[in-house]
Protein backbone atom coordinates (compact mmCIF):
# COMPACT_ATOMS: atom_id res chain seq x y z
CA UNK A 1 0.00 0.00 0.00
CA UNK A 2 1.03 3.43 -0.83
CA UNK A 3 1.51 5.87 2.42
CA UNK A 4 2.26 9.51 1.09
CA UNK A 5 4.29 10.58 3.74
CA UNK A 6 5.20 13.36 2.12
CA UNK A 7 4.85 17.68 3.28
CA UNK A 8 1.11 17.95 4.48
CA UNK A 9 0.12 14.05 4.16
CA UNK A 10 -2.67 13.01 3.78
CA UNK A 11 -2.88 13.33 0.05
CA UNK A 12 0.10 16.10 0.38
CA UNK A 13 1.55 15.77 -3.16
CA UNK A 14 -2.22 15.67 -4.42
CA UNK A 15 -3.41 18.47 -2.38
CA UNK A 16 -0.49 20.06 -3.26
CA UNK A 17 -0.84 19.82 -7.22
CA UNK A 18 -4.06 20.40 -7.24
CA UNK A 19 -3.76 23.94 -5.53
CA UNK A 20 -0.81 24.45 -7.87
CA UNK A 21 -2.93 23.33 -10.71
CA UNK A 22 -5.85 26.14 -9.70
CA UNK A 23 -3.32 28.46 -9.21
CA UNK A 24 -1.79 28.33 -12.59
CA UNK A 25 -5.03 28.80 -14.22
CA UNK A 26 -5.50 31.71 -12.26
CA UNK A 27 -2.29 33.21 -13.54
CA UNK A 28 -3.47 32.46 -17.07
CA UNK A 29 -1.12 29.51 -17.70
CA UNK A 30 -3.48 27.61 -19.66
CA UNK A 31 -6.54 27.49 -21.27
CA UNK A 32 -9.47 24.60 -21.94
CA UNK A 33 -11.70 24.96 -24.49
CA UNK A 34 -15.50 24.65 -23.59
CA UNK A 35 -15.97 21.66 -24.50
CA UNK A 36 -13.09 19.89 -23.33
CA UNK A 37 -13.74 21.60 -20.00
CA UNK A 38 -17.41 20.75 -19.47
CA UNK A 39 -16.29 17.41 -19.85
CA UNK A 40 -13.58 17.46 -17.60
CA UNK A 41 -15.95 19.00 -15.28
CA UNK A 42 -18.57 16.40 -15.74
CA UNK A 43 -16.48 13.57 -14.43
CA UNK A 44 -15.09 16.09 -11.68
CA UNK A 45 -19.09 16.65 -10.47
CA UNK A 46 -19.92 12.93 -10.97
CA UNK A 47 -17.26 11.84 -8.48
CA UNK A 48 -17.56 14.23 -6.23
CA UNK A 49 -21.63 13.21 -6.06
CA UNK A 50 -20.08 9.90 -5.50
CA UNK A 51 -18.10 10.63 -3.02
CA UNK A 52 -21.31 12.86 -1.07
CA UNK A 53 -23.42 9.82 -1.97
CA UNK A 54 -21.35 7.35 -0.12
CA UNK A 55 -19.06 9.05 2.65
CA UNK A 56 -22.04 8.88 5.06
CA UNK A 57 -22.61 5.06 4.75
CA UNK A 58 -18.51 4.47 4.64
CA UNK A 59 -18.61 6.12 8.25
CA UNK A 60 -19.22 2.47 9.80
CA UNK A 61 -16.09 1.69 8.28
CA UNK A 62 -14.88 4.18 11.20
CA UNK A 63 -16.34 1.48 14.05
CA UNK A 64 -14.89 -1.32 15.69
CA UNK A 65 -16.12 -4.34 13.72
CA UNK A 66 -18.05 -6.59 15.56
CA UNK A 67 -15.65 -9.66 14.89
CA UNK A 68 -16.76 -11.88 17.85
CA UNK A 69 -14.79 -12.55 21.16
CA UNK A 70 -11.67 -14.54 19.85
CA UNK A 71 -8.08 -13.08 20.78
CA UNK A 72 -7.95 -13.07 16.79
CA UNK A 73 -11.25 -10.67 16.54
CA UNK A 74 -10.73 -8.98 19.53
CA UNK A 75 -6.53 -8.01 18.33
CA UNK A 76 -8.07 -7.66 14.12
CA UNK A 77 -11.09 -5.57 14.87
CA UNK A 78 -9.03 -2.34 16.17
CA UNK A 79 -6.65 -2.50 13.45
CA UNK A 80 -9.57 -2.59 10.57
CA UNK A 81 -11.08 0.47 12.28
CA UNK A 82 -7.65 2.51 12.06
CA UNK A 83 -6.99 1.18 8.66
CA UNK A 84 -10.06 3.29 7.85
CA UNK A 85 -10.00 6.02 9.54
CA UNK A 86 -6.00 6.87 10.57
CA UNK A 87 -3.99 9.47 8.78
CA UNK A 88 -3.41 7.46 6.17
CA UNK A 89 -6.71 5.68 5.72
CA UNK A 90 -9.34 5.19 3.54
CA UNK A 91 -12.22 7.70 4.68
CA UNK A 92 -9.16 10.10 5.95
CA UNK A 93 -8.14 9.71 2.13
CA UNK A 94 -11.37 9.69 0.74
CA UNK A 95 -12.19 13.16 2.36
CA UNK A 96 -8.56 14.61 1.17
CA UNK A 97 -9.39 13.41 -2.19
CA UNK A 98 -13.06 15.21 -2.23
CA UNK A 99 -10.94 18.39 -1.35
CA UNK A 100 -8.81 18.34 -4.11
CA UNK A 101 -11.98 17.57 -6.77
CA UNK A 102 -12.91 20.69 -5.31
CA UNK A 103 -9.44 22.43 -6.39
CA UNK A 104 -10.01 20.57 -9.92
CA UNK A 105 -12.99 22.20 -10.46
CA UNK A 106 -11.74 25.60 -10.15
CA UNK A 107 -9.11 25.49 -12.36
CA UNK A 108 -10.80 23.61 -15.18
CA UNK A 109 -13.71 27.05 -14.62
CA UNK A 110 -10.67 29.36 -14.49
CA UNK A 111 -9.00 27.63 -17.72
CA UNK A 112 -12.16 28.02 -19.78
CA UNK A 113 -12.31 31.37 -18.58
CA UNK A 114 -8.91 32.02 -19.77
CA UNK A 115 -9.55 30.48 -23.44
CA UNK A 116 -12.46 32.35 -23.80
CA UNK A 117 -10.51 35.45 -22.93
CA UNK A 118 -7.80 34.22 -25.35
CA UNK A 119 -10.36 33.59 -28.48
CA UNK A 120 -12.21 36.48 -27.98
CA UNK A 121 -8.63 38.75 -28.21
CA UNK A 122 -7.50 36.64 -31.24
CA UNK A 123 -11.28 37.37 -32.43
CA UNK A 124 -10.82 40.97 -31.97
CA UNK A 125 -7.63 40.65 -33.88
CA UNK A 126 -9.26 39.54 -37.15
CA UNK A 127 -11.75 42.90 -37.44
Amino acid sequence: MYIDEGAGAPLGPIGKSMADFASSAAAGQFAVSQSGGDALLSAIRTMMTWVDKNIGRLDILSQVPQLGSSNGAQVMGPYVQSVASDGEGFLTQLTAFRESLVKAEEGITQAMANYQQVDNLNASKLV
